[in-house]
């Protein structure tokens, strides 16, 4: 059964209000109102142009969730179930690889094709307990939040257990499908079959990736990054960054595909790199880092991985 109200969620507004309403809050998670303003139509998650004093997932405001939530053990628990501080990355649950395919489908042929109705823009973001899209048309946003599809619009939702690939697509009126290549599509009998588990995998996935993305596009702000998207034709957590006549490249997180069966960190240069061992990935000819070897790697060192190619294709030290 549908069921409208509670499950409505504003970001931005309930962590200002968990923080006691002294501050201006900044999160990884879209957020309304809807943007109407190019390139991106979409909220810029750690944009400080707010009151002061600024709380920010990056060092650009007045304070970070981190250095708040260093001397508040509840607060720490609150900020790491939305990936606004470090928390560790969990095991790799069984049945990955199916679920991964499944949540796949959701992106590319249900959540990102009604977005692209609306404002032409198909890029996806992480969310508290899944992925989503950004607010768009009547502050409207859907996502997967844990085993149901949500569609809300303003501060009422209407949510829907996960079933099938048919009834998914029913619920929030897809209209056409992306021009993109993307996976096979499903036939809409085929049921969507992933466990709790499964969901929050890819969003603690998702969101490590996003923080630690949104952290390197601060530090290369001279450098034209893009936005930290979730892209639905390779279902990755990705930013570009580097001037695009030379040195320019994606940095990104996927939770796997056909050439690396477990999730991986990566940097992927637009043009081929000079020669160094840093590039290591045979598939895509850039630098992978993965799964096992993140598992237990604190957020410096994963950020270290994404500079370290930012300086070997000549865009600075970092």
């Amino acid at each position: 059964m549908s069921s409208t109200g509670p499950v409505a969620r504003h970001p931005r507004s309930e962590a200002e209000e968990r923080l006691g309403g002294g501050y201006g809050a900044r999160v990884l998670e879209p957020s309304p109102p809807t943007i109407d303003e190019e390139p991106w139509f979409a909220d810029d998650p750690v944009n400080t142009a707010a009151p002061s004093p600024v709380v920010s997932p990056v060092p650009n405001g007045d304070h970070t969730w981190v250095e708040l939530a260093a001397t508040d053990t509840g607060l720490a628990r609150w900020a790491a179930d939305r990936s606004l501080v470090p928390a560790a990355l969990p095991p790799l649950p069984d049945g990955l690889v199916a679920a991964r395919d499944a949540l796949h489908q959701v992106a590319f042929y249900i959540l990102a094709p009604v977005r692209q109705t609306a404002n032409t823009k198909i890029g996806l973001r992480f969310t508290m307990g899944g992925f989503g899209t950004p607010f768009f048309g009547a502050d409207r946003q859907l996502r997967v939040e844990g085993l149901h599809l949500v569609d809300q619009r303003g501060m009422e939702a209407i949510v829907e257990p996960l079933t099938t690939f048919g009834a998914a697509s029913r619920q929030v009126g897809v209209e056409s499908e992306l021009s993109l290549e993307g996976p096979p599509r499903w036939g809409d009998d085929r049921g969507l079959d992933v466990e709790p588990e499964h969901v929050a995998f890819f969003a603690s996935w998702f969101g490590t990736v996003t923080r630690v993305l949104e952290v390197l596009r601060f530090e290369t702000a001279e450098l034209d990054p893009s936005r930290v998207q979730i892209w639905p034709e390779h279902f990755d957590a990705a930013v570009e960054i580097g001037r695009a006549d030379d040195g320019r490249a994606a940095y990104g997180g996927s939770p796997g595909d056909e050439d690396h069966p477990e999730p991986y960190v990566y940097v992927a240069p637009w043009s081929p790199p000079a020669p160094d061992e840093f590039w290591n990935d045979r598939a895509f000819g850039g630098a992978s880092l993965g799964y096992a070897d993140l598992i237990g790697l604190p957020d410096p060192a994963l950020l270290e991985f994404f500079r370290k190619g930012v300086s070997l294709l000549g865009q600075g030290r970092l």
